[in-house]
């Protein structure tokens, strides 16, 4: 688009976009009738938010195109131009292209060959991993055909689209409920995929790998555990990132993979301060480790806070802190600020609040506060 937008980013879904839409269609085909089009859309998109923005551009299509579905997608295929570079680009320069995955995913799943063609041309300009979800679940095993054969592709974006598109938990799109119970499927695709040249591909890889460590630790162990005896420093990277949930769990067995042994060795102690707390704030923690042992430890070290919810029960959140190596008889103190400020994710209540100090998955000190969740908040000692 010529003109740069401003404020949040659902204003490029707007009718400039419809207008852009509108002369590219008109320009390939001029029976497109272009002014009810954007008059259609100026009308409903003030007050809708990002994908109700899309999917209302994606109805216009829908109406004033071909009423036929494969006339129509033809025609919206024909526009897409040139593919995105191989290392991106799918969130600047392919953003316009979102309506028409769109479009293939609301409207073609009657017709799966030719939406499939769609998926596949709209991946390389934009991405199709929320559009592919629905044919996931309609055409599982169709769909998972496709997807061995695209493994192999050139072009780096369909090879992401086997990874990301058939995530089980793919954040902002529909959980893959099949997928979530049985994993098999896509960590024979994962397996394809473990050792491909864009980085950008292994990225994805490691984050699917993640999310079937959510519901099967042990499937995702043992494949982490094969893939880093064999593996060169990329995929060893795969292994960490795709662990980094069972790492924060403190699973031994995760741990163990990497090189991070069982902490009894290990001696530690937990101060929190300041004893009263404002939020918006900040908690400061300070640990002491030291190895009582003869030989060095690999060490990761976290911190849990066990937060209080509306039920009255708690719920640990582990945060990250540092990864060393402790050297025989060394003693070494680590600092941390932690924010804690009001956010949408997360209410506070008041009551008492556990914080722990983990080390290579083992609890090693704790301590409680009482968190008073009123206006201003405060931790008290």
């Amino acid at each position: 688009m010529s003109e740069p937008i401003t404020g949040p980013f659902k204003n490029y879904y707007g009718i400039a976009l419809a207008q852009e839409y509108a002369a590219k269609l008109s320009a390939a085909y001029p029976d497109f009738p272009a002014e009810a089009f954007v008059a259609e859309i100026a009308r409903e998109i003030e007050p809708l938010e990002l994908v109700g923005r899309v999917k209302l551009i994606a109805a216009g299509l829908r109406k004033h195109l071909p009423p036929i579905y494969p006339d129509a997608l033809e025609r919206l295929l024909a526009i897409l131009g040139e593919g995105l570079p191989d290392d991106g680009g799918m969130f600047n320069a392919g953003s316009w292209v979102y309506p028409i995955a769109t479009f293939v995913e609301v409207y073609g799943l009657d017709d799966f060959d030719v939406s499939v063609r769609g998926l596949y041309e709209v991946t390389k300009r934009f991405t199709s991993e929320f559009a592919i979800r629905p044919y996931l679940v309609r055409y599982p095993e169709g769909m998972l055909a496709h997807l061995h054969r695209w493994a192999e592709d050139p072009n780096p974006h369909v090879r992401r689209l086997v990874s990301e598109g058939s995530r089980p938990r793919l954040p902002w799109g529909k959980r893959l409920e099949i997928f979530v119970a049985d994993p098999s499927p896509t960590l024979a695709l994962l397996e394809k995929l473990k050792d491909d040249p864009s980085a950008y591909v292994r990225k994805s890889v490691a984050n699917h790998l993640n999310d079937i460590a959510k519901d099967h630790p042990a499937r995702v162990v043992e494949t982490a555990a094969r893939w880093y005896a064999d593996g060169d420093d990329e995929r060893r990277w795969i292994v960490r990132h795709g662990l980094r949930t069972l790492i924060k769990a403190g699973n031994a067995d995760a741990l163990a993979i990497l090189g991070y042994a069982a902490s009894e060795r290990v001696g530690a102690t937990l101060a929190i301060s300041p004893a009263h707390l404002s939020i918006p704030g900040a908690l400061t923690l300070t640990a002491t480790l030291s190895n009582q042992g003869d030989q060095p430890v690999e060490a990761v070290v976290d911190f849990c806070i066990h937060f209080i919810r509306a039920n009255g029960g708690t719920g640990g959140k582990v945060f990250k802190w540092a990864r060393l190596t402790l050297a025989a008889g060394e003693t070494r103190t680590l600092v941390k600020r932690h924010p804690l400020r009001p956010v949408t994710t997360r209410t506070f209540y008041s009551g008492l609040h556990r914080v722990e100090l983990q080390v290579n998955g083992a609890r090693l000190a704790e301590l409680r506060r009482t968190l008073v969740a009123s206006v201003p908040s405060a931790f008290h000692a």
